[in-house]
Formats: structure tokens, C-alpha cells, sequence
């Protein structure tokens, strides 16, 4: 580790203390994530995880979303949690034609926590090093006007980028029809930069190709060049692990 990581590490442990929120639970990795989502400002990367803090105390007091309470979500059968990718990170299959706008937002915030913490979890050995990733590949075939959810998505990015920072490796969406190209724009107004950057709307077959070598066949479904079976994300059993 570089020196100077070094010091904003130090800073950002000293700050968050000053502020009566401790650190003794969360290792270098996961003050990193926090650090590099801003820029290596030790301050706004303070402030970003003592509300970090705060709301998943309050969102999500157990630690986790448990299956019984998102149900209506896990039964439209829509997520698949697919294993590692060839660089260890887990993928989560979204089949969007099979999403519809929920009626509940505080329910579905409850929903994306759920599927969020459950992939990272599922890359975890016997314990959390702080700095997993996630793949993700959004598949947007056969979707209709029905299936679009625009405050759905930016909810998720929104998630993604106050909640989970540097949580994002990879996101892949295939299969965009003409009409979604507007709802992308406007979702695409509320994303950081850094988050534009890890994702790729697949277009020709050299970028499908790259799906296949980046996540890896033992990984993805046969229906995208792989040579998995789908699995869907409720079939995965895995030991919840407080955060």
C-alpha cells in the first residue's frame, strides 16, 4: 500500500472516531472502497460511510433482508445468482421481462438491499474482506413498455453509489430495444462517471463475445454462450453475515 493511502487511511479512521462512530470491525479494504468513491478525500469519504453506517443501521437492523421479506419479488423468478466470473466476482443475472414496477417503494429499496448484499455474500469464504465485487448482466429481452421501471433502476444505481461504493465491477445489458434507448438516458443523468464507465450495453457480437471471456462460461447460462444452467438467487443457500 502506498504511502499516501496510508495516511488517508489513517485520517479516515481518526475522523470517523472523532465522530463517534467506530471502526473496529471494518478492515483497510473497506475503508478503501469509501476512500477511492471520493477520490481519496479522507473527509467526504468519512462522511460517506458514517451514513453508511447510519442507514444500515436503520434500513437494515438485522444485517440482512431476509427471503420472507421480499417474496413477491424472489417469486417473479427474474434473479439468478450464477457463481464466480473468471476474475472471482459474482454474477447476478436480472431477466427484466420478467420485472414490473413495484407498487411499494419502501418494499423494493428492501428488495434491491436483499439482492445486492446476497451476491456480494455469495463471493465471501469464511468470512468478508471488504472489497468483493459484483458482475452483473442486465438482460433486457422480450421486455415491454410493462417491464420498464425507470425509477426502479435509478433507485438501484442510487443504492449502488451511496450504500455500496466500489461494490460495482462490471455491468453488462444485453438485448436494449430501440424504445428503452430514451429511459437509459434519463437514467444514465443520475450515475456517476464511475459508474458509466464499468458498464457496457452490448450491441454486436465482438461485445458479446467479451461477455463470454470476462464472465466466463462455467458462469453463464447457455442462452448467452455459457455453459451453466440458470440458478435462481432463492435456491442459494447462504450463511447471512452481519455487516
Amino acid at each position: 500500500m502506498e504511502r499516501s493511502q496510508e495516511l488517508a487511511l489513517s485520517q479516515m479512521r481518526k475522523s470517523i472516531e472523532k465522530l463517534g462512530t467506530s471502526t473496529e470491525k471494518y478492515g483497510d479494504p473497506t475503508l478503501m472502497r469509501f476512500l477511492i468513491a471520493r477520490s481519496m478525500d479522507a473527509d467526504k469519504a468519512t462522511k460517506m460511510f458514517v451514513q453508511w453506517r447510519k442507514w444500515r443501521t436503520t434500513f437494515v437492523p438485522l444485517g440482512f433482508i431476509p427471503d420472507s421479506e421480499v417474496q413477491d419479488e424472489l417469486g417473479a423468478e427474474k434473479l439468478y445468482l450464477q457463481g464466480l466470473s473468471r476474475k472471482g466476482f459474482p454474477v447476478l443475472l436480472i431477466k427484466v421481462n420478467k420485472h414490473f414496477p413495484a407498487k411499494d417503494q419502501h418494499q423494493f429499496k428492501k428488495f434491491v438491499v436483499h439482492l445486492l448484499d446476497k451476491t456480494i455474500a455469495s463471493s465471501f469464504g469464511d468470512r468478508e474482506i471488504g472489497n468483493e465485487k459484483l458482475a452483473v448482466v442486465l438482460d433486457l429481452k422480450d421486455i415491454s413498455y410493462k417491464n420498464v421501471d425507470t425509477r426502479g433502476l435509478i433507485t438501484g444505481f442510487q443504492f449502488l453509489q451511496a450504500y455500496y461504493p466500489e461494490r460495482l465491477a462490471k455491468l453488462y445489458i444485453l438485448n436494449m430495444p430501440r424504445f428503452f434507448v430514451s429511459v437509459w438516458k434519463m437514467v444514465s443523468y443520475f450515475l456517476e462517471k464511475a459508474t458509466l464507465q464499468k458498464i457496457t450495453i452490448v450491441t454486436n457480437e465482438e461485445e458479446r463475445r467479451e461477455v463470454i471471456r470476462d464472465i466466463g462460461e462455467e458462469a453463464l447460462p447457455e442462452e448467452y454462450g455459457g455453459r451453466a444452467k440458470p440458478v435462481l438467487m432463492q435456491d442459494v443457500v447462504l450463511t447471512p453475515l452481519n455487516h
